[in-house]
């Protein structure tokens, strides 16, 4: 990297850190901290869900899938996210901005405690924590790697600097400092991706996105390659129909702060379209790279991205590219933080710290402050433990994706009617026994199982959970009255009619 590069990267880190100082001042308190006090704008919930949902990893991990295998990676990530986000518009994202509206909640997991009971919010509180802390980690990793591909920088040096720049934003201007950063790494990204594709498209002609495909080996071309099966691609479905609606608690989040669920509708639906086109800019670069930086075998494929922008950009555009692969990260970094920091401060806290609940409205956001900066710093520690190279895809994938499935299983479902009678003995039977089956086959993989494959590892906790989940929760009815009024009130944006003023 030259000095042209240096000046656009330490300038990104610049407008990062001044966004989240001019947040700042829209936080008064921890409603305006986690839901940005419902005030945020459609388009910029769904552009912030849309930035949010993906980090620095597409350009290591799914980099090095393109790189091996072609098309599939769009097909097994991008496409299921598009369309379960499609989907989610219509189910899931005004039914999470009523819980906002209409119930006062500020967490994506609080309704939880009314809708089973206690202890079903608090094992998926816990076990969802530990879940993202890990998966932040991988995050870290992958960004530090691209750092020290581009610029030479010591992988736990880039960890320290990325880290400490979304710690500042983040812990200061909250969800209102996240969507803003979410809208300035946008435009950042698109002049991104779009100098790649630009710079690819003049070394092998503006038709390459056709043409590449006749110069690569067949299996390229094919929407299921390697290990990624029908299987794997019918769970990973339902898994990203979930996560992406709300599974993923930060991405609930963007449609809790909108200003009212048909808001919440469009933002899902922007964030849907974006899905579906913009990652293909993305990734053509990416299909390209065997024929312009041939012959990278292994780990060394997670480089892919990294060489061919060393190779093919001018001065400044690299700095360019490097800010883009920043803002995946941070965006979801910062996202992810914030939402840990209200499960804490809301869902566990309490109930380990009674004192927590007689804190004032200035105390509260101070913890919560706190906490933002704790959960980023423990990611941080993960991350460079880690060493990087690795670890990435492993946890992306044989983690985040195995495990997401049985944690967000009876928060989702729970959100919609059709579940009303389905109780808190099967929801924690579906966490539990979903997590289960991950641990064992996890450890059989571990030992060499051949016959444990991304399609089992993946599918096989998704549906045991979802199979409790179902045959106890019907099996088993626990109806309520209280569920059910909390579930009514889902379902429009209307007031309740005792609360209509005369």
């Amino acid at each position: 990297m030259g000095t042209l590069d240096w000046v656009v990267v330490v300038g990104y880190f610049f407008v990062m850190v001044a966004i989240g100082l001019w947040s700042r001042g829209r936080v008064h308190n921890i409603a305006d901290f986690f839901t940005a006090g419902g005030k945020m704008p459609w388009w910029l919930s769904g552009i912030s869900h849309h930035m949010s949902g993906y980090s620095a990893v597409m350009f290591v991990a799914f980099a090095s899938e393109a790189y091996r295998l072609g098309l599939t990676v769009y097909v097994w990530w991008s496409l299921t996210i598009g369309i379960g986000v499609g989907i989610g518009a219509f189910l899931f994202a005004p039914r999470w901005n009523r819980l906002r509206a209409k119930h006062d909640v500020k967490s994506p997991l609080e309704y939880l405690a009314k809708r089973y009971n206690l202890p079903t919010q608090q094992v998926m509180a816990y076990a969802g924590a530990l879940l993202k802390v890990v998966d932040i980690a991988a995050k870290w990793a992958a960004v530090s790697i691209l750092l020290r591909g581009f610029a030479g920088v010591p992988i736990t040096w880039g960890i320290i600097i990325i880290g400490l720049v979304t710690m500042v934003y983040s812990v200061l201007g909250g969800l209102w400092a996240d969507a803003l950063t979410d809208f300035g790494q946008f435009i950042i990204q698109a002049a991104a991706g779009f100098a790649m594709f630009f710079a690819v498209a003049g070394q092998l002609g503006w038709g390459f996105p056709v043409t590449i495909w006749d110069k690569l080996p067949d299996s390229h071309s094919d929407p299921l390659a390697g290990p990624y099966t029908s299987t794997f691609l019918m769970a990973l479905f339902l898994i990203k129909t979930l996560e992406y609606n709300g599974g993923m608690w930060n991405l609930a989040q963007r449609y809790m702060a909108a200003p009212s669920g048909f808001a919440a509708k469009r933002s899902a639906l922007l964030s849907s379209a974006l899905w579906l086109v913009w990652p293909l800019v993305l990734f053509f670069p990416m299909w390209a790279a065997p024929l312009i930086v041939p012959g990278l075998e292994g780990a060394q494929a997670e480089s892919a991205y990294i060489e061919m922008g060393k190779q093919m950009l001018p001065a400044g555009m690299i700095g360019l590219v490097l800010a883009g692969f920043f803002s995946h990260t941070m965006a979801m970094v910062s996202s992810d933080a914030n939402v840990i920091a209200a499960v804490i401060n809301r869902d566990m806290l309490p109930h380990i710290w009674k004192r927590v609940k007689t804190f004032s409205a200035d105390n509260q956001l101070v913890l919560a402050r706190v906490t933002t900066f704790t959960f980023i710093g423990v990611s941080m520690i993960i991350a460079i433990a880690s060493g990087g190279q690795g670890f990435v895809l492993k946890v992306v994938v044989d983690l985040v994706a195995a495990t997401m499935g049985p944690i967000a299983i009876p928060l989702m479902l729970g959100l919609l009617p059709w579940f009303r009678k389905v109780g808190s003995s099967a929801a924690i039977a579906s966490v539990v026994g979903g997590l289960g089956m991950w641990a064992f086959l996890y450890i059989e993989q571990m030992n060499k199982a051949a016959w444990v494959t991304k399609g089992v590892l993946v599918s096989w906790p998704l549906l045991l959970s979802l199979v409790l989940y179902l045959a106890i929760g019907f099996t088993k009815k626990e109806p309520s009255r209280e569920r059910d009024e909390l579930l009514d009130s889902l379902n429009s944006d209307e007031p309740e009619p005792e609360k209509v003023k005369a």
